[in-house]
């Protein structure tokens, strides 16, 4: 940790996956893409737009292979997929998108109540589609959740976190990625587990996947960037959480997120206004109000 802040972050726009995942009315694929397309016009150059999981379990996921066929082939916007198994994996690659999210949790509990299988089983089968995918010629972001901490198990080891990027690495992914899926991370322990897991990536980028569920995902965000973390998820107006932890509901806005990197004089290319617009429209779409606070904001000034 040097605490010299990048001057430039990559926000990661993962609002139209697990914002929408959240929301029982069920959006078009029609207003789907206008919104991808929105987001990609304010300035958002990656944007995780679905994940490919059982149309029973996530509904509002259903429409994934239409979504992602109609999406553009070209141009500055990557746009991603998180799978959680095989299944979903095959469905990705057969639908021909560039970029997925292979998604594990490192807290046993947690890892039963989502996969079905305590943690080192579901390892040893994201290894093997991390292989899959990698030989497919895809782009893979291999992530942990839980990784700062589990509702049920409490801190997650270290060396448990380490020990599965070293695996991540070792199997080929592209990117790494760290989920603060229940909220429970804290400047303290994100320095902790990044002072430990950086100098394993090998200069693979590292991403942060932070929430807000207890106030700290802005002052955790800092923190990260003292240890050089450039790469962060944020969701618009806040949207989000997560489905297997109740109430680990918010992931750090993106107008927020992009606003407070402004005021520090760090780029994101990101049109707070722009999507501050996007989510005043999805609150009344969905009939209730987001955590995020810019965006109300921008309702009544320019930011």
């Amino acid at each position: 940790m040097n605490g010299e802040k990048p001057k430039t972050v990559t926000l990661v726009e993962v609002g139209p996956r697990d914002g929408f995942q959240f929301e029982k009315t069920v959006v078009p694929t029609e207003r789907k893409l206008d919104v991808i397309a929105r987001l990609a016009a304010a300035g958002l150059r990656r944007i995780q737009v679905t994940s490919f999981v059982h149309p029973a379990k996530v509904p509002q996921m259903a429409d994934a292979e239409t979504l992602v066929a109609r999406l553009p082939k070209e141009g500055p916007v990557a746009y991603s997929a998180l799978v959680l198994n095989e299944r979903g994996l095959a469905r990705a690659l057969a639908c021909g998108i560039a970029n997925v999210e292979i998604s594990l949790s490192a807290s046993d509990a947690h890892s039963r109540k989502n996969a079905g299988m305590p943690h080192a089983e579901a390892l040893t089968r994201g290894l093997t589609m991390i292989d899959r995918a990698v030989s497919a010629g895809v782009h893979v972001r291999a992530s942990i959740q839980c990784a700062f901490g589990c509702v049920e198990e409490g801190a997650i080891p270290a060396e448990r976190i380490a020990e599965t990027i070293r695996r991540f690495i070792d199997h080929g992914a592209h990117e790494l990625s760290l989920a603060d899926t229940t909220g429970m991370g804290s400047p303290p322990a994100i320095r902790n587990i990044l002072d430990t897991v950086r100098p394993l990536s090998g200069g693979l980028p590292l991403a942060l996947h932070l929430h807000d569920t207890r106030g700290l995902g802005l002052v955790n965000l800092m923190a990260a960037m003292d240890c050089g973390v450039a790469i962060f998820d944020t969701s618009l107006a806040g949207m989000g959480g997560c489905p297997f932890v109740s109430g680990a509901a918010g992931n750090i806005a993106t107008e927020d997120t992009a606003y407070l990197l402004s005021s520090l004089g760090i780029d994101t290319g990101v049109d707070v206004d722009r999507v501050g617009a996007i989510s005043r429209e999805l609150e009344t779409f969905f009939n209730t109000t987001f955590s995020g606070r810019i965006h109300r904001l921008s309702a009544h000034f320019p930011l």
